[in-house]
């Protein structure tokens, strides 16, 4: 399972969901930049991904994801990203233009670097832990 393979079924639901043209959807596009997502599509986006690919997505899964294995204390300090957590989210979101990472970051607005290349890694990673469990 690759991004290749997820990404024309990530695209459909972008466009339902965010009433939007195929053509405004690439992989490296930010949902709420450049495609103008809202927080409460970030709710129906999951759950249509979630059926869509029979998986589940924890709320703060994408989070989690992309502090890798920095502890909470380590990725976070007083509701900011650490140097380190920036430096966890540069590695994590590698379809994000290095000058697209702000200096400094709120935990709150970690869902603008979101892409939709974000969405298909999540996807991918959650049907790798399903077929895991699975054996």
């Amino acid at each position: 399972m690759n991004v290749e393979s997820v990404y024309p079924k990530v695209k459909q639901i972008l466009v339902d969901v965010l009433f939007i043209e195929e053509e405004q959807v690439a992989l490296d596009k930010r949902l709420i930049a450049d495609l103008g997502a809202e927080s409460i599509d970030f709710l129906d986006l999951v759950f249509q991904l979630e059926k869509e690919f029979d998986i589940k997505i924890p709320r703060g899964q994408l989070e989690k994801n992309a502090r890798g294995s920095l502890s909470e204390q380590e990725f976070e300090e007083n509701g900011m990203v650490t140097e380190r957590g920036m430096q966890a989210l540069r590695e994590y979101f590698t379809e994000l233009p290095a000058d697209q990472f702000p200096n400094t970051l709120k935990i709150s607005e970690i869902p603008s670097l979101f892409t939709v290349e974000t969405f298909c890694k999540v996807i991918i990673d959650a049907q790798q832990k399903a077929a895991s469990q699975a054996v």
